[in-house]
């Protein structure tokens, strides 16, 4: 007799995360950004547990590319964990060369960062960030601002209000 599984059931025990779907919408930034983005491969892997509290991916970051508008959160903690390859990151600070085994946190309304591959090689990462409801995000050298959604979807603004 076949049972229909369950989504609990469904939900794998372990993968090797290199194997992990990358994520259909390489970006959720209207253009031009998205554009600036569009080499990156996510790869959620927290969504593949059904996790729900937080959110993990595992990043490929192919030279020359950057992961993100340098950014903060409002309400949202991020954390980075170098697998491979030699990321720079960017932060209110100045500049910082990464390397497999460092990682990197940002408290919410913190430091604005991003990571950027200026090497030959493709960097991978680990990110992850909460999930608390009604974040906002700032991006201090562009014309542009995000907001969460009731839905935990993300409009994107330009700073004086305007929708894109």
């Amino acid at each position: 007799m076949n049972t229909p599984m369950s989504e609990e059931t469904a939900k794998p025990a372990a993968i090797v995360a290199a194997d992990a779907a990358p994520r259909i919408r390489p970006s959720n930034y209207p253009e031009p950004f998205a554009s600036m983005v569009s080499g990156r491969i996510k790869q959620p892997l927290g969504d593949l547990f059904g996790l729900k509290n937080f959110g993990v991916n595992r990043v490929r970051l192919p030279p020359g590319m950057i992961s993100a508008l340098r950014h903060a959160h409002s309400k949202q903690d991020e954390f980075i964990f170098v697998l491979e390859g030699h990321p720079i990151l960017v932060t209110d600070a100045g500049e910082t060369q990464l390397a497999p085994g460092m990682c990197a946190g940002f408290p919410a309304g913190g430091t604005w960062h991003q990571l950027v591959n200026r090497s030959g090689a493709d960097a991978i990462y680990l990110e992850a960030g909460d999930r608390l409801p009604g974040d906002s995000v700032s991006y201090p050298e562009d014309d542009l601002q995000a907001v969460q959604n009731s839905g935990g979807g993300w409009s994107f603004l330009y700073k004086d209000g305007r929708p894109y």
